[in-house]
């Protein structure tokens, strides 16, 4: 039977802690998966609803964007994705009722966790300047609302349109289309913060800045590289995968700064062999220092040249430029340095480098343990070009694999959602639509905070997604979001960014991936890209939570309409009323999605071109895949400081949290825990239990605090801690990002531990 949403925040101060596991998924994971999905739902919904997710005929799932697999298991899905699936399918609902209850200040006074779990949002809400609480107001209210602002603008480039993974294809493609016939490249999105760096790194080296596998290529794979990554909670079914490579043949190595459970062993709850003992999947366990992954590879790539024969020297040849200054800077790297860098043994090093030698067919995984320090791209640069080096890219069973978190944030970049779009694009949307694009850039995520903070931009637009939560320097966020004259928030859920608004606030209730969408021509359904460049086709199986809903195409097509009037030239009322008019116009502008509409009515969807991948071909300024050569960096830790990594639980997902347990590492009832390798705690005078504030430094010398977090000593790399975000956004600096693409650096941040005036 579905609970209620809980009355009173729960207490976190005195979170349990026991010893980290070793085994992921198993007969555990299918009992928490039904009891949180029978909280929300009841039983009969949890199974008509599961049964749907990742489905041909079904709802792709709104967590993360790996991809599935041809042939479908009829439970298709992870724990979180079940638990994603679950908040959205909720039987709560948060009603105007509500809102005339709860003032903004107290609702800004509860945890995200609580907001999250008071259930669907059913009505349009308006906060009037001055205003204490949210009211209801009508969907045409709102849009007169949000283009009164939008009119009073001396410019377009004072709105910002941010938008979240969530969202489908079509409705990127028509946001993007609405915010550019405006007349603004003010574009930010969530990869702004996770995969960017991926993105600037592949665009340089290889032509394309996404993955050049299939999924398919992980299982024919010799050996798989897992690199600042985890797996077991942030992509599980990932490990589906990892245990089909391993039973072909495949090694494993993980680098990482913790051991993590979903790495280490993997029960598959689908088999008989996953509910008893299950399968290892990690060969050799690289417990690095934060931040050591570049120097790791540079000296790796040193010790493949002076191996003979280990360099594909026809590959180099045909298909690579820069090659002569790659290999003089990998040459000169220093074995010592590389061991201060990365805390490894030279005996692991040596074994991995053996593992490299052995195989014929390679792929190196990473996520934001790559992704978020100053020297991201080149970090990535340099796997690039250890891939390179052995000709890694292009052939079966090997490649790239930056894993994208969020379901859609590959296909909305796709879409145009980009702050810095291509020419070529903006050329294609001028000749399909007839206006003329704005070409200068606009602001991403860093750079649209400062924009809000120093009173640039005026009008805050948020298709999905938590921004307050999600974004750097958590202060800073919020008093930037404050001084906007209008936020709004298209969303199916209650969260902190709806409580911290501008002037005026509207909350703009949306159909979540669960819910029937009916559009006039009948109905509809929607499509996403997922981490390896497959599209496919997402239908909705459930009524509507309200019938007060409107999708996300219908939201941006009416207020397309009524902002921009009588000046548009583009058909919105006939693109809200059949979203197959929408991909027909994509197809004649995005390259890839020529016959959209009958390519993706194939049950399973279709691959878009990847040139590198398909061709051995590289469409990037020299017409082959660049070498790069670049210093090679890692963060410098002073005395009595630790280097601190922003992490997720096993109960969250991206800003959203499910529950207040990590059961893989332990921790139940709390999240403000750090996690502190038992010689740093000795050596720093902190007991395990004794409680402490984070207090990261940088070189503008403010103080950003986070206070009363527990000290869990657990094993996690020499001089290296861990806690969960969005609580310790608060210590990552606005303007501490990597170079090149802007991504905060949340993966490497220098902390002091401070006694806690609660402890």
């Amino acid at each position: 039977m579905a609970t209620k949403p809980p009355q009173a925040d729960p207490v976190q101060d005195a979170p349990q802690v026991a010893g980290p596991q070793h085994a992921a998924a198993g007969l555990a994971a299918i009992g928490h998966t039904l009891r949180a999905a029978q909280r929300q739902m009841g039983v009969r919904r949890t199974m008509l609803t599961l049964l749907n997710v990742n489905q041909k005929d079904g709802f792709d799932c709104p967590g993360c964007a790996w991809p599935e697999p041809d042939h479908r298991h009829t439970a298709e899905f992870c724990e979180n994705g079940a638990k994603a699936v679950a908040e959205e399918a909720t039987l709560r609902r948060v009603t105007p009722e509500f809102f005339a209850a709860h003032p903004v200040a107290d609702l800004a006074g509860r945890s995200g966790y609580w907001l999250g779990q008071q259930g669907r949002l059913t009505h349009p809400m308006y906060l009037p300047e001055g205003g204490d609480r949210y009211q209801p107001v009508t969907w045409e209210r709102a849009f007169d609302i949000v283009a009164e602002e939008i009119g009073a603008l001396a410019s377009p480039d004072e709105a910002v349109f941010y938008t979240s993974g969530r969202t489908s294809n079509e409705a990127a493609f028509l946001y993007q289309l609405f915010a550019r016939e405006l007349g603004t490249n003010n574009l930010p999105d969530c990869s702004n913060m996770c995969h960017e760096s991926s993105g600037s790194a592949l665009n340089e080296t290889i032509g394309i800045g996404k993955g050049s596998v299939l999924l398919e290529d992980l299982h024919r794979a010799d050996l798989i590289i897992v690199a600042g990554q985890n797996p077991g909670t942030n992509h599980p079914r990932m490990l589906t995968a990892l245990e089909e490579a391993k039973a072909n043949g495949a090694r494993i190595i993980s680098v990482n700064p913790l051991p993590e459970a979903g790495l280490e062993r993997f029960k598959n709850p689908q088999t008989a062999k996953g509910l008893t003992g299950g399968a290892a999947l990690t060969d050799l366990f690289l417990q690095i220092r934060i931040g050591g992954d570049q120097a790791l590879f540079r000296l790796l790539n040193k010790l493949v040249l002076e191996t003979e024969g280990a360099v594909d020297e026809e590959f180099v040849r045909e298909h690579t430029h820069g090659f002569e200054e790659f290999a003089a800077a990998a040459r000169a790297a220093d074995w010592d340095e590389t061991l201060r860098a990365t805390g490894l043994t030279r005996a692991e090093i040596e074994r991995a480098l053996d593992l490299v030698l052995a195989s014929q067919r390679t792929i190196v995984c990473w996520a934001m343990g790559l992704t978020q320090h100053k020297h991201s791209v080149p970090t990535i640069r340099e796997v690039v070009n250890f891939l390179l080096l052995r000709g890694n890219i292009g052939r079966p069973g090997a490649g790239v694999c930056p894993v994208r978190g969020h379901s859609n944030v590959q296909g909305d970049r796709t879409m145009g959602i980009f702050e810095r779009p291509a020419p070529a694009f903006l050329d294609a949307l001028e000749e399909e639509f007839g206006f003329t694009p704005p070409r200068a850039h606009g602001y991403d995520v860093v750079r649209a905070i400062r924009a809000l903070r120093d009173g640039e931009a005026k009008v805050f637009f948020a298709m999905g997604g938590n921004f307050v939560s999600a974004s750097p320097d958590t202060e800073v966020t919020e008093a930037a979001v404050r001084r906007a004259r209008l936020t709004v928030h298209v969303s199916t859920k209650l969260n902190r960014s709806h409580v911290v608004t501008g002037a005026r606030a509207l909350i703009l209730p949306t159909l979540g991936r669960t819910e029937r969408d009916v559009q006039d021509s009948g109905e509809q359904f929607v499509t996403v890209e997922d981490s390896m460049g497959m599209v496919h086709a997402s239908r909705g199986r459930l009524e509507p939570a309200s019938g007060h809903l409107l999708s996300e195409p219908a939201i941006v097509c009416r207020l397309a309409r009524r902002v921009l009037g009588g000046r548009s030239v583009v058909p919105w009322e006939e693109f809200e009323g059949d979203y197959a008019a929408v991909r027909d116009r994509i197809a004649r502008v995005v390259p890839g999605f020529t016959d959209f509409n009958a390519r993706v009515a194939r049950p399973g969807g279709f691959a878009l071109p990847h040139a590198p991948r398909d061709e051995r071909r590289f469409p990037t300024a020299t017409g082959k895949a660049n070498f790069t050569a670049a210093p090679v960096e890692y963060p410098e830790l002073p005395g009595g400081r630790l280097l601190l990594q922003t992490l997720r639980s096993h109960d969250q997902y991206n800003t959203t949290i499910y529950g207040l347990d990590d059961r893989y590492r332990g921790i139940r009832g709390g999240r403000r825990v750090v996690l502190v390798n038992a010689g740093d705690a000795r050596a720093l005078g902190v007991a395990d239990g004794s409680y402490v504030d984070l207090v990261s430094e940088w070189k503008d010398g403010v103080e950003r605090r986070a206070p009363g977090f527990r000290v869990v000593v657990y094993p996690t790399a020499r001089g290296c801690a861990a806690a969960y975000y969005p609580e310790t956004n608060v210590l990552v600096p606005l303007d501490a990002t990597a170079d090149t693409s802007n991504t905060p650096a949340s993966k490497s941040v220098v902390v002091r531990l401070e006694q806690s005036a609660t402890d």
